[in-house]
Formats: C-alpha cells, structure tokens, sequence
C-alpha cells in the first residue's frame, strides 16, 4: 500500500491547469437549473417539492432543483439504511478500503470538474475550491489507511495472557446522521461521510440546503467506486421537517454534525434523550466552529503577521470556521500592524469568482448576508470602522472586506461568531493580557501567534486553550493527516477530524477470550 501523502494543490500559474479549468467551468454551466432526486436504498426518488441552489456570485442563476424528503421518506432511509447495515458491516475492511482509494482516484481525474462546482456553487474561488477537492481526496485515503491499520492492530495491543487467545475488534456503530457545512461542501462532506462508512457504518446524508448539488454528485462518484445500494442515502430536506426526526430516530446511532454552535447544541441535546424502541445511547460528533484570534507580540515579524492576518480573515470571504475575526495585537505594534493589514485588504478584490482576477467571492447566500451587515453596524458602534463595511460590485452577495479597530475584549464582535469577511482589532497592553483576551470566548477551535521571542511562544503553548495553535503562520488552512482539526469548548466535541483518533467516534470495541 503506497504510504499516505497529502494531495498536492494545482499549480494554476501553469497556463495548462488554468484552461482546463475554465474549459470545467464551461461544461458545469450547461448543466446548470438540472433537477436531482434523493437516493433512498439506491433508487432515485423525485418528489414534487424541491429546494432551489442558488448562485450565491449571480443571484437570478439556479444552480439546481433538488428533491426535498419529507417525514415519511426520512423513515424509509433510516430503514434502508438499517437494513444495508446487517450486510455491510460484514465486509472486510480491505473491501471498504478499496472503495475509498476508488473513489479518490475517480476525484482525482475529475478535481477541475469539482473545482468548478463550487466555484459556482459555494462561490470559492479557484484556489480555495482546488484546496476543497484535495481535502476531499485527502480525506478518503487518510481514512482509509487509517482503518486499515486500526483492524490489523487492534489485538496487538493487548497483554498476552497465558492459556487464552484474546481478540480486540473495532466493529462499526450502525445508522449514522450525516449533517456537514456549506463551507467545505465537498471535503468535510466526503470526510464525514466516508469516515462513517470506511469503519462500516451506514450513512443518511442530508446535505447543506445551500451547496446540496455537490453532495449529489460526490455520491455518484461513490457509486461509480462501487458503493452498494442503501450504504448512502442522499437525503435533502428542511430541517424542521427531517432534522429532528433523523437524530431522535430509535435506529439512529451516531449524529456526525458540522455547523453552527445554536444547532449544534440542539442536535446533541436532542441526541442524549432516548426514543421508544432505542436500546443504546447515541454518539455525538460536533464541530461548532470558533471566534479565532491572532495575536501579535511586540517582538514580531509585522509584515509576516499582517500577511497572515489578512488571508487568515478574508480568504473565502471569511466563511470558515477557522478563520481570523480577531486581531489580538501589542500596543506598541498596533498602529503599525492595523496600518499594514488596511494596506492589504484595501487592495483586494471581490467578485464572481469565476473571474481568476478576483481574490475572494461572495458571501453563501440573502441570510447571511443580512446578518453580517448587522454585525458590521454593531462592531462600528462598538469600534472604529476602518475600511469596508459596504456592499461590493456585482448582483451576488459581495460584502467588502471590512476592519473594525478599538474594540473591547468584551464587544460584541469580539465574541460572537460572524462568519464572513469581518476583522475585530483590539489592543493589549502586554503579550500576557493578549493571551487573556485571546482565551476569552466561549470558543476554542483554532489561534496563531506572531513572535521571534521563544519563551512567549512556549507560554502560548501552555496557556492558549485552542484545539488548533499556530506559530508564525496563519490559522486556516489544516491539512489531513498533517494539522488533525477540532476545538475545545463550545467549539465542539475536539473531534480532530484527519486525525489518527477520528475513525474511533464511528467504531466501538469488542474483547472476545477464549479459555485454550
């Protein structure tokens, strides 16, 4: 088995890639207003409600028509995939395995095609979509090695006792809820799917309301690998309708959910209570997202930091979970660093990113949109509007890179999570009270710290309660197997998805002894 390494990203500087793509990108849009059914046991069912995918970069383009489940086809999928289980989980985990490393080979010849859809779909630009594919791919051959090693070693870690053959197994959980981002509406997907699937489980797979074509076409290239029949089911619909049902559902066994925290929270609340008929207590696998902060010590690389700083907060609009809202910076460097990072962002561009020339794109779609004009009228009252605030050009949902300064640990924009292309600065009088502040939100997923001084980074070690600490580089931007992903506190359950633990949320252990 070829040793696992992160898929490389598409140098888009030679003439070559840059072509094949914009020929993707042409082929993706005369497919474009198609209508998509679910997949329920492995049959395509249309119904006559659907949910339309809007361009979030040209607002009057529909994207697709997908098919929207209702309370009676949710039931059907957990049964189908109830049912699927009873075979599935019998596989050999080579077997399992293989369909993973299929399917990313399938990716991998057709990556400019998924660079294109979410381009058009989630409004990535060329590189944040490349960057979005090769996680997908990251993520399919990681876990699979991954489970593979997990079943060959699993025995070894047991004491050999005298006169008994001891076995430990890792044997799946059952029917799992899938319910991923818009954000990574490929990679974090595809990750929390297969990982489900790799370890034995089978998946209903709701998809994001606003990126749900592209769940669609990554199940066909799970078909196309040779998934069987009910391991997948393909299940669009509205969360009021669908969404309790599926996590309260007695054959539901494990919740996998990224999103929101007010979601989140109620998913796992929901999860812990036990339905008629429910014989075990159902897992939870959170990631809520985060309120992340860079901070700059006064013994720094300024132009490294803003640097950062910047492509940490703008990229993708500032849609990641990962992304810097605050800049935590030394009094004696702040004017300088705040300075340097208007500079920047003040000579990006916004726009459909279909444009290679545009840095960053729209926001996802009308609701967040409208929340982070809120935010940015809130933050202006809390601060000092630097640059930004206002709508950019174009009929998409473009929000101009905005910097909000002076702000209190405790304002607003300092704790709440915006999502989008808004930067908090606030001032420390010391690289200790900046730790502090850094440390003071109900979150804890990801954090970087600028500073040549060894001793203050060692002190960020300890005392930064991050799941994801950076040094002297940017804090988004994780790679699979490299920088496993997850955060503390209201950030979620730490699940460190591309981790070497993260296949043991989706298994449990079983000890057979035999007396010789």
């Amino acid at each position: 088995m070829i040793t696992y390494v992160p898929e490389p990203f598409t140098d888009f500087t030679i003439e070559a890639n840059s072509e094949a793509l914009a020929a993707a990108i042409s082929q993706v849009q005369q497919q474009l207003g198609q209508v998509y059914p679910l997949i329920i046991g492995g049959s395509r069912v249309m119904t006559e409600e659907t949910q339309s995918s809007i361009n979030p970069s040209s607002t009057s383009e529909v994207v697709g028509r997908v098919s929207k489940a209702n309370a009676e086809q949710a039931d059907q999928a957990i049964a189908s995939a109830s049912e699927t289980f009873k075979s599935w989980s019998k596989v050999p985990v080579a077997h399992r395995a293989r369909l993973l490393f299929k399917a990313a080979a399938i990716l991998r010849r057709r990556k400019h095609e998924f660079n294109a859809w979410l381009m058009i779909e989630a409004g990535k630009t060329r590189g944040e979509a490349d960057a979005d594919t090769a996680e997908a791919i990251d993520f399919l051959e990681y876990y699979a090695r991954q489970m593979l090693e997990m079943s060959e070693t699993a025995a070894k870690k047991l004491i050999v006792r005298r006169g008994e053959d001891n076995d430990l197994q890792y044997i799946p959980l059952g029917v799992g809820v899938v319910i991923p981002p818009w954000n990574f509406p490929l990679a974090i997907m595809a990750g929390m799917t297969t990982a489900a699937v790799v370890a034995g489980n089978t998946v209903v797979l709701k998809p994001a309301s606003t990126t749900p074509v592209i769940a669609y076409k990554f199940v066909e290239v799970l078909e196309q690998a040779g998934m069987p029949a009910g391991v997948v089911q393909f299940l669009p619909g509205s969360g009021a309708e669908i969404g309790d049902l599926l996590v309260t559902h007695p054959l539901t066994r494990f919740i996998s959910f990224t999103g929101s925290r007010e979601v989140g929270l109620r998913i796992f609340e929901l999860s812990a209570k036990t339905s008629p008929g429910q014989i075990w207590l159902k897992r939870f696998v959170g990631e809520l997202g985060g309120k992340d902060a860079i901070v700059v010590d006064s013994e720094a690389d300024l132009e490294a930091a803003a640097q950062a700083i910047v492509a940490s907060a703008f990229s993708f609009s500032g849609q990641k979970c990962s992304a810097c809202s605050r800049a935590i910076v030394h009094e004696a460097v702040y004017d300088a660093v705040l300075k340097r990072c208007t500079e920047l962002t003040e000579a990006l561009t916004v726009g459909n990113t279909v444009d290679f020339n545009n840095y960053t794109g729209p926001v996802i779609d009308s609701n967040a949109y409208r929340k982070i004009f809120e935010y940015i009228e809130t933050g202006s009252k809390e601060g000092r509007l630097v640059t930004g605030g206002e709508k950019a050009e174009g009929d998409g949902y473009y929000i101009q890179p905005t910097i909000i300064a002076d702000l209190k640990p405790d304002a607003v924009l300092m704790q709440e999570e915006v999502f989008g292309p808004v930067l908090g600065f606030c001032k420390a009088s010391s690289y200790e009270e900046a730790l502090e502040i850094a440390n003071n939100t109900e979150y804890g997923l990801t954090g970087a710290v600028f500073s040549t001084n060894r001793v203050k980074l060692e002190l960020a070690r300890e005392q930064f309660h991050v799941g994801n600490l950076y040094f002297n580089r940017k804090c988004t931007g994780a790679i699979v197997g490299v920088h496993p992903f997850g955060g503390f506190n209201m950030s979620g359950t730490d699940s460190k998805a591309g981790g070497p633990d993260y296949l043991l949320q989706f298994t449990q252990l079983k000890l057979i002894s035999e007396q010789l």
